[in-house]
């Protein structure tokens, strides 16, 4: 199943992007979400809706949880479900950069099992599914092999090396750096460009799915915060934060972290 649906979702990837590029970011129409969620735009609203309909019309037994559709209880009686964030890094897309993607996933049970994460400005396709390891255009990818987290860099925004996170009462003496787009994080530590990510937020499952099995996939781990596995269609799609990269280096910061 994971291969039959990988297809599947690079095209409605490549299709999102040809739609998403077709309106400038700069001007695109955009609003505020209430409670300080941040922006949407027009963009992220016609991607949606594309993609809801390929989606859907392809596998219309599958359930549907995305960023920009209102949220119900459907989904949790299905087996299989797409997890959609059409545009992950919408401030990004508003400011005119090039680091917004596509996140797109298919869990079955609770396990991601098909992935892609999509960078049309960049040109730059995720890729993967269950067992099957993970790509970047086609050619394999693999995570970092660092061993050491202090020689280590650390995609993480900055609240993340506050004292109270960190069993010592102080951040790991890790290089941080940072993008605003959570798949595209866990996809560049895939990549090996990075030796690991974090997120110690509660974290929507639509920013984390795609990203999660590719990382994993590339021979890296994925686990929330306390090292939990991950599991998704949850009634309350949020993850308790996010840690994710090579293995020693995953499981050094797990450990770090109080």
């Amino acid at each position: 199943m994971p291969a039959h649906d990988l297809p599947l979702l690079i095209d409605a990837a490549r299709m999102a992007g040809r739609v998403a590029t077709s309106f400038t970011g700069k001007t695109a129409q955009r609003w505020d979400k209430p409670g300080g969620a941040g922006p949407v735009t027009e963009a992220d609203l016609a991607v949606n809706e594309i993609l809801m309909s390929s989606l859907r019309r392809s596998r219309p037994d599958y359930g549907w949880l995305s960023e920009e559709t209102e949220d119900n209880d459907e989904r949790l009686g299905r087996d299989r479900v797409f997890i959609i964030d059409p545009i992950d890094g919408t401030r990004s897309f508003v400011e005119g950069s090039n680091t917004w993607a596509h996140s797109i996933a298919v869990a079955e049970h609770g396990v991601i099992t098909a992935a892609v994460v999509y960078l049309p400005m960049r040109d730059k396709l995720y890729a993967a599914a269950l067992g099957q390891g993970a790509t970047l255009n086609n050619a394999p990818i693999r995570t970092s092999q660092k061993s050491s987290l202090e020689k280590s860099t650390v995609l993480a925004a900055k609240p993340a090396l506050m004292a109270n996170h960190w069993k010592a009462k102080t951040s790991p003496t890790f290089k941080r750096s940072y993008r605003p787009s959570l798949a595209y994080r866990l996809a560049l530590v895939a990549e090996g460009r990075f030796e690991a990510m974090m997120t110690l937020r509660h974290s929507w499952e639509w920013d984390i799915a795609a990203g999660a099995l590719i990382a994993a996939e590339a021979g890296g781990c994925a686990h929330d915060r306390t090292g939990a596995p991950l599991r998704f269609n949850n009634a309350d799609p949020r993850l308790n934060g996010v840690v994710a990269g090579g293995g020693s280096v995953c499981a050094a910061l797990i450990d770090a972290l109080a």
